[in-house]
């Protein structure tokens, strides 16, 4: 099973146009995504970091990274289970500094001049991954590369937002599944129709404008 499947399988990836979610931001979606829950999947998990370290190793090189960093709070669980399995240091960030003690944004050892694997479940414009790395910066680290489990991207929607921008700013996304990915399952299994397939899209192409 590929993890487009499993995504859909658990409902990581739900999609109900005929009665959409509401978001935080009091929006109307016809997705929802919640990678956390993926945690509890034991094969999906598995699935996930063997595909990470396989990225790991053959795009990015292990002798380029120092150091594995979770953005809080669902990136934690896979960095820590990257972490392991590539036997690396392991670092997490938080949203904003601590407003106590150090008032660091970075837990754990990070030296000046490391360089830092940035691990997230989900981008999608890549404003929380800058704000990370920032923080990483501020602790004397460099960020290059991320990884994500899913990625807001849709070449037939034209949204690429989250690599686009950061790209912008050096960082490479390397990503798992995105939205074409999944909606190529759909339609394949039959599982929407072709006119939900376009409310998908339609919504988007809103994000992407």
């Amino acid at each position: 099973m590929n993890l487009a499947q499993r995504l859909l399988q658990t409902e990581s990836v739900q999609i109900r146009p005929s009665e959409p979610f509401r978001l935080a931001s009091g929006r109307l979606s016809p997705v929802y995504v919640d990678i956390r829950r993926l945690i509890s999947f034991p094969e999906a998990r598995a699935q996930i970091i063997e595909s990470f370290a396989q990225i790991a190793h053959e795009r990015i090189g292990l002798s380029a990274i120092d150091v594995i960093a979770g953005g809080e709070t669902a990136g934690i669980a896979y960095a820590a289970f990257l972490a392991e399995r590539l036997d690396k240091p392991m670092i997490y960030v938080r949203k904003d500094p601590k407003e106590y003690g150090r008032s660091s944004q970075v837990e754990g050892v990070l030296h000046p001049g490391q360089r830092v694997l940035l691990v997230e479940d989900l981008v999608t414009d890549g404003g929380s991954k800058l704000n990370f790395t920032r923080g990483i910066e501020r602790a004397g680290g460099t960020v290059h590369h991320c990884l994500c489990v899913f990625e807001y991207f849709s070449e037939e929607a034209k949204l690429h937002r989250a690599r686009d921008t950061l790209k912008e700013h050096g960082i490479a996304l390397h990503s798992l599944v995105n939205w074409d990915d999944v909606l190529r399952v759909a339609r394949a299994e039959k599982s929407l129709t072709e006119d939900e397939i376009a409310i998908v899209l339609g919504f988007l192409r809103e994000l992407a404008a």
